[in-house]
């Protein structure tokens, strides 16, 4: 084996399950990431992977891990890591360090124990483990005669905490050097909270992700007013607009534009007279949590009322200072306390939003959804009342959290609405909604089948994936270009547009060509002189 050399455990054939290992010499190895896989996708030997989650490599060489974000697909086996033997640090970026022990809290839970002090106990053994970085400065992994490792992290762009990976190697023995970087996850632009990524100087090697590189996303700037039209249009009916999103970063970006929205509206009406409502209902709102002995709604006047709005169909019009944002996921909630917590890592625009007073995330209207009984008793009285109101709860897939029991609930309905602000990977029930919905088909839930009646909507412009525009920048951004790309992390059809795209982009610079690999070893695409 020649040296460095990549071996892809996950997200090789896929989108999720995220885990490369780069083999630094024979007895050297980093491990990047170590993510679940989702949805009907395949593990690195072929087989389906849903639910496998066994270590299935050796952890021999492995001198540490390097976490790129905290979502679950490049985290969610880092568990099974720990029970596999894996004594040696984990590092990552000083947000996510904070994050990173909420996420694998859950796991364990799910996956081992629900036991407090058993919880108690792996959360000691992960917090022993973390080793924090901070962004642009290199950190020393190894040092002996035959080999020099350093590690650097960038911001990303896609969740708050989130990095790509550069790796300098050297050989003393025979002064060869090598940098490789993985991209993790890159972000879009115009992502609220976050600052955008920045290209590295150079690369030997990049390791790129391609979830969107056949498609480019919708006019992200504007996303707020379309966002802001659809659920308009929704709440005509009278019902719920479900919004099935992961508990950390999509949920908190949906927060923090409707926050917006709702301080657009409170602006736009200070100098008129108040409206006539019913001041009746619950007192429950400020981010309390609700208790189950009382509607933990507003009546349904103070969330619509009649305006003098003649473009509605039905002659009404929201009134967005009094509908209630239901925030229903315990996890989605300490998560969004976290990202209060580290506001020194928003970029300018979000800051300034605070010290102007304002709350992007603690905002009059969100209500937070702890316990069973109180998701329960908002499931129910959605259902039988004709209250607009808007539910954000996980998962971003429908493949379990609370999302489906509003689900089961509410596709029968056509008053309300599923909209859909992210992706939806083959396989899992979102896919299926998204795909089906329209045409009024059916969806599998927990084992049983429900009609799709509800009214379903997707907007782009809300993946937190840079789209192939982005990807494209993030190499042509490098003052020296890579000279072997490894494409991962995508559907066969995104890979093959990136390569081929990179090819003319390569050819038409006059640069040597790439070795552009999609899925790893073994599938490289051979084109003007390009090899493995």
């Amino acid at each position: 084996m020649r040296y460095p050399d990549i071996e892809h455990h996950g997200a090789k054939d896929g989108v999720t399950g995220s885990c490369h290992q780069l083999h630094m010499d024979a007895s050297h190895s980093l491990l990047i990431d170590c993510g679940l896989f989702q949805g009907n996708e395949t593990s690195s030997d072929g087989r389906a992977a849903t639910g496998r989650l066994d270590i299935e490599f050796s952890l021999r060489t492995v001198q540490a891990l390097v976490v790129t974000h905290v979502h679950i697909d490049h985290v969610g086996r880092i568990p099974y890591l720990l029970a596999a033997g894996y004594k040696g640090p984990i590092y990552c970026s000083e947000p996510s360090a904070k994050l990173l022990p909420i996420v694998l809290e859950d796991a364990f839970k799910l996956g081992f124990s629900r036991d407090q002090k058993a919880v108690e106990r792996y959360l000691k053994l992960v917090e022993q483990r973390l080793r924090p970085l901070p962004y642009q400065r290199w950190s020393t992994l190894l040092e002996t005669e035959e080999l020099i490792a350093r590690v650097r992290l960038q911001r990303a762009g896609h969740i708050l905490g989130s990095a790509y990976v550069e790796i300098d190697l050297t050989y003393p023995a025979s002064g060869e050097s090598k940098r490789i970087v993985f991209s993790g996850d890159l972000g879009a632009a115009h992502a609220p909270l976050l600052m955008p990524p920045e290209s590295p100087e150079r690369a030997d090697i990049l390791v790129l992700e391609s979830t969107y590189g056949d498609r480019l996303h919708e006019d992200r700037a504007s996303r707020r007013q379309r966002l802001e039209a659809v659920i308009e249009h929704a709440l005509q009916d009278q019902g719920t607009v479900l919004i099935p999103a992961f508990s950390i970063g999509r949920t908190q970006e949906l927060l923090y534009e409707l926050e917006e929205i709702i301080h657009s509206k409170l602006q736009a009406h200070i100098n008129k007279p108040p409206l006539n409502v019913d001041e009746g209902g619950s007192e429950f709102a400020n981010n309390g949590s609700a208790p189950h002995s009382q509607s933990p709604l507003p009546s349904g006047e103070r969330a619509r009322v009649r305006g003098n709005n003649d473009s509605s169909e039905y002659g009404l019009e929201t009134n967005w200072p009094k509908l209630p944002i239901i925030l229903d996921s315990p996890l989605a909630t300490r998560f969004t306390e976290a990202y209060r917590s580290l506001q020194p890592y928003w970029n300018q625009e979000a800051r300034e939003r605070v010290e102007g007073g304002r709350n992007p995330l603690a905002f009059d209207n969100l209500i937070m959804i702890d316990n069973h009984a109180d998701h329960i008793a908002v499931v129910n009285h959605l259902t039988q009342t004709a209250r607009p109101a808007i539910v954000i709860a996980g998962n971003g897939m429908c493949s379990g959290g609370r999302i489906v029991n509003y689900l089961k609930a509410m596709l029968h309905d056509p008053r309300h609405d599923v909209l859909f602000v992210g992706y939806q990977a083959h396989g899992t029930p979102g896919h299926a909604i998204q795909q089906f919905g329209p045409n009024g088909g059916y969806v599998d839930l927990d084992g049983e089948r429900f009609e799709i009646r509800a009214k379903v909507t997707s907007i782009g412009g809300y993946s937190a994936h840079a789209d192939q525009k982005g990807l494209v920048e993030f190499v042509t951004g490098m003052r020296q270009w890579p000279t072997e790309i490894r494409i991962v992390h995508g559907e066969p059809k995104a890979k093959q547009a990136l390569t081929a795209l990179f090819h003319q982009l390569y050819q038409q610079h006059e640069i040597s060509p790439a070795a552009i690999t999609t899925g790893g070893a073994g599938d490289t695409t051979e084109q003007d002189g390009c090899h493995d």
